[in-house]
């Protein structure tokens, strides 16, 4: 009997079924081609349209196809396989059922590897103005330029439009890990796990970004979840010459298995006695973890720890003097002591992550993703401290008495040019012999002489029981909190909307510690070099000198903290929203960001120059109220042909870094500190096909009211309101305008199914575009210095660092039975050194009373302070690799080598601040017998290879 119910329940299938067959769908799933499991975060596109989803952890994709049927293509692309293209028919109101499709496994993914391994070696220095010239793009990517900047032109520290690393963003799981201190990703924190960031979802320049606002140098969101790894194991084993020795790693995915769970594990370790430079040592371990949870169809729970300890020997920029006499790989940082190669300058990084990721498919169009993360440990950076003092007594009378020479054995004092310091152009034969026998032991030696330190600290140990020289470490303790809440809402199928906020909040701990007595029993805590020690009054004897008045004259040992000591407070919180529209023709985005930023500076010291709470306690707290605006558009001439336009405007609080004039000795911040405006705009012509794909891009980008810090000792500041010339300073600019303009292009052909032809060329011009404020601060003088008008004359002259031109051509080979080979020529010309901007300023026109020096020729002048440009170079890199597929096992080697001819460049390099009036700077560079305080530069590497066998399983 056919009832009532039976009848509404019959048309409401028939109903259902009705809806369900208006609607045209792709469905499919995607596998490996040989171990036929299944390959999560497939991107699957329909050429020609906007139309694109990623495959779930179990392989599978939807595809609503409404607006395209009729004859198409679907793309499939995954980092590590090769891209497939799949001829289909969509059929109006039909569901179209793809099953297995396969991807095949790409050999040549070991570049990738390759690539962020030397990388690290660039973004880890803390050399001046060399970690600067990095950027953040350094992950491999589809488009042509990219791959170029990534591969190729990131040794020799180019840097894409001329930004910095501080311009990108890093995301791991949806959280941003850029510092808080400098705005800079630290790769160190994660190093060595590269098989465990294959997954990228990489964002170029200010273009929509699921995650984030972004910033100029683009968006790279690391996926590190269990659940999305291919499911599997790899072993590989490494060789190289530039940064380390060797290298082991070790991987194992399970892929989601059981009931819901999933399971990830890397392990690596990274080693060498030194790198390509001498000395500089290299000791790393890596772990990672990821743990994930199906909780339901819709629901991931992910539990991710990342412990990358390192440890490494620095280098030092070196004279053109010193370069000549000992060559490129010359290092003065390290010595031998009991036979064995020791640094003194170490940088260790122990920052552990822990990081919990809840994914939330809330319906089939809207997804919530929800993180927090909890980052810990410390950063140290050891150096000699060669300022160790007694108190000592002399009828009745306390004095101090210490301060050893500096042991570098490239100190100028120690260089051939020194001896000539006081003969001008007439040398006699004694300044002849001098300095020959300066240049001998550089030659000869001119290394860390360890053993003097010990026997140094042994004299010193009879008169009055302190050490003279001690090993300092500079050490960061960092506790950061981040939280984060990011909404994908998908309003139709041609709109959505992304929103995210952000909260971070960092405790810091800062200061020096005694790392090494280098076998004295302690360390006087007072500054040896403080203006007055021991020739003026007891109450100046018993204040100026201490580190902390509440602790004079104390002794510390080893472990102790000393010299400085203070916390910073900083807590970030910014909300960001975006909707893109998806049309036929045009694309279209829209997104803005709103933020403030707060820091704190807590002394624990009460410093002798600043008395009270001017270093202890609480400094003023800073508050930057920020916002942004972006835009773009994609407009789609044709399936091949587009015209991509985006621009933005927006703020920028200064990072701790440059908020404080001094945050190691006292509470004051920076005069005139204010947030940072910028504003951006790019145009590109794309054209994609099967065979041929290329960009050609321009772009523009103006700074406004930035701010920069700087340190070093300078000699030619008599008669600025102190006696002495001599003092060490902190420079700081406000106001700082920056200008970057030029164009890009990239262009790949695959002439046939093996062999791939490719170009690329960057010509940029990034200059300073006005005539920041500068002023010094020293606990060498009371007040504040500024000279003349307050500016100095930097506008139209070029920022330092990477070259500004450079051009690739090159090709690929790549054959049917598992090998390839391929080779780059690239030439990069038009980098510049950073100059001084005490030298740029009056001080540098005008003597103590203000008056022009005698004698002053301006045409002179300019010629002294020209910007130096470096010469251009030519690097040709090869790289190639061949795997056997046994089984179901990848067996394979991937070799590189860089600089096939050994060129000997430039990178980079500053003008040195010590000689920074008219008559001092035209005696130095009238020296005929070699400068004493010439520019330091840093040379780039020669001939270099890379190594790496591998076994997939």
């Amino acid at each position: 009997m056919i009832t009532r119910s039976t009848i509404c329940f019959t048309c409401l299938v028939l109903f259902s079924y009705s809806i369900l067959a208006q609607v045209t769908l792709v469905k499919g799933s995607v596998v490996d081609a040989v171990s036929e499991e299944p390959l999560p975060d497939v991107l699957i596109t329909l050429e020609g349209t906007s139309i694109k989803s990623n495959t779930d952890e179990v392989g599978i994709f939807v595809l609503n196809c409404e607006s395209a049927v009729g004859n198409q293509v679907l793309i499939l692309e995954k980092t590590g396989y090769l891209k497939k293209r799949f001829p289909i028919v969509v059929n109006k109101g039909s569901v179209l059922e793809l099953g297995g499709l396969t991807l095949d496994y790409d050999v040549t993914v070991q570049k990738d590897l390759f690539v962020i391994s030397l990388s690290e070696d660039q973004l880890n220095s803390e050399e001046d103005g060399l970690v600067e010239n990095m950027s953040g793009l350094l992950q491999s990517s589809k488009d042509v330029f990219l791959n170029a900047a990534a591969y190729d032109f990131s040794a020799t520290f180019f840097r894409p439009r001329g930004l910095d690393n501080a311009s990108g963003k890093v995301l791991i799981n949806g959280i941003e890990m850029n510092k808080l201190f400098n705005g800079r990703p630290q790769w160190g924190n994660w190093g060595g796990l590269n098989d465990a960031q294959r997954n990228q979802e990489f964002t170029m320049g200010m273009s929509a970004n699921d995650y984030s606002f972004g910033d100029l140098a683009g968006t790279n969101n690391i996926v590190m979840r269990a659940s999305r790894y291919i499911k599997g194991g790899r072993l590989s084993i490494a060789s190289a010459n530039r940064s380390y020795q060797g290298r082991l790693m070790a991987s194992y995915n399970s892929g989601l298995v059981g009931d819901g769970w999933a399971f990830s594990l890397l392990a690596s370790r990274r080693f060498g006695e030194e790198g390509y430079v001498d000395g500089t040592l290299y000791d790393a371990n890596s772990l990672f973890i990821s743990v994930e949870k199906k909780l339901s169809q819709t629901q991931f729970l992910n539990l991710s720890a990342i412990y990358a300890k390192n440890r490494r020997g620095r280098s030092n920029a070196i004279s053109d003097e010193v370069f000549q006499l000992k060559g490129n790989r010359y290092n003065s940082f390290w010595g031998y002591q009991n036979g064995e190669i020791r640094n003194s300058r170490i940088r260790e990084v122990n920052e552990p992550i822990v990081m919990l990721n809840h994914f939330w498919d809330i319906t089939s169009k809207a997804k919530l993703n929800t993180n927090i993360s909890y980052q810990f440990g410390k950063t140290g950076n050891t150096r000699i401290d060669n300022g160790g003092t007694n108190l000592v007594n002399f009828n009745g009378q306390e004095s101090y008495i210490g301060g050893g020479s500096n042991p570098d054995p490239a100190y100028y004092q120690n260089l051939p040019s020194y001896f000539f310091r006081n003969s001008a152009n007439n040398p006699d034969s004694y300044n002849y012999e001098q300095a020959y026998l300066a240049e001998q032991e550089l030659i000869n030696n001119g290394q860390l002489d360890w053993p003097a330190l010990y026997s140094a600290n042994i004299y010193e140990s009879s008169i009055g029981n302190n050490a003279i020289y001690a090993l300092q470490e500079d050490i960061n303790e960092d506790k950061q909190l981040t939280a984060n809440t990011i909404l994908d809402l998908e309003i139709s199928d041609k709109t959505r909307i992304n929103s995210a906020l952000n909260f971070k909040n960092l405790r810091s701990e800062n200061y020096a510690m005694v790392n090494d007595l280098l076998g004295g029993s302690g360390f006087l805590d007072v500054d040896f070099f403080a203006e007055e020690i021991g020739q003026s009054t007891e109450d100046q004897l018993e204040n100026i000198a201490q580190s902390d008045l509440e602790n004079r004259n104390r002794i510390v040992v080893e472990g102790d903290r000393y010299k400085y000591n203070y916390k910073m407070d900083a807590t970030i919180v910014d909300a960001f929203s975006q909707i893109q529209v998806k049309s036929k023709m045009i694309d279209f985005y829209l997104g803005g960001t709103l933020a403030n930023t707060s820091y704190q500076r807590i002394g624990l010291f009460e410093n002798g120059n600043y008395p009270g709470n001017n270093s202890n306690g609480k400094s003023e707290k800073t508050n930057f109220f920020n916002y942004g605006i972006k835009s773009g558009l994609t407009y789609k001439i044709s399936g091949r042909h587009l015209l991509d336009f985006n621009a933005s405007y927006f703020t920028k609080a200064p990072t701790i870094r440059n908020s404080f004039e001094n945050a190691r000795q006292n509470n004051y911040l920076i005069q005139g500190l204010e947030s940072e405006t910028i504003y951006s705009a790019d145009i590109s012509y794309i054209y994609r096909s099967p065979y041929l794909k290329g960009r050609i891009s321009s772009f523009y980008s103006q700074f406004k009211d930035g701010t920069d810090l700087g340190y070093y000792f300078t000699e030619d500041l008599a008669g600025r309101g102190f006696n002495s010339g001599d003092a060490f300073v902190q420079e700081i600019l406000t106001g700082v305008d920056k200008r970057n303009l030029g164009v890009e292009f990239g262009l790949e052909y695959q002439v046939t199914t093996t062999i791939k032809l490719k170009a690329a060329a960057s010509v940029g011009q990034y200059i300073y575009s006005n005539r920041p404020n500068i002023y010094l601060t020293s606990d060498d003088f009371d007040d504040r210095i500024t000279f003349g008008d307050g500016k100095t004359n930097l506008k139209n002259l070029h920022l330092g660092g990477g070259p500004e031109r450079a051009y690739q051509i090159g090709f690929e080979y790549r054959d049917p039975d598992y090998w390839w080979f391929g080779a780059t020529t690239n030439y990069f010309s038009n980098a510049y050194i950073n100059v001084s901007k005490l030298a740029r300023s009056s001080n540098f026109t005008t003597d103590f009373d203000g008056q022009p020096y005698n004698n002053f020729d301006l045409e002179l002048a300019n010629s002294l302070l020209k910007q130096e440009k470096f010469n251009g170079y030519l690097l040709v890199n090869a790289v190639g690799g061949k795997s056997w597929l046994i089984k179901k096992y990848f067996l394979g080697f991937f070799a590189s080598v860089n600089n096939i001819l050994g060129r000997e460049y430039k990178t980079g390099g500053f003008e040195q601040s010590r000689l920074a009036t008219y008559p001092r700077l035209l005696e130095e560079k009238n020296r005929s017998n070699g400068r004493i305080f010439g520019p330091r530069y840093f040379f780039g590497y020669g001939t270099t290879y890379y190594l790496n066998l591998y076994v997939r399983f």
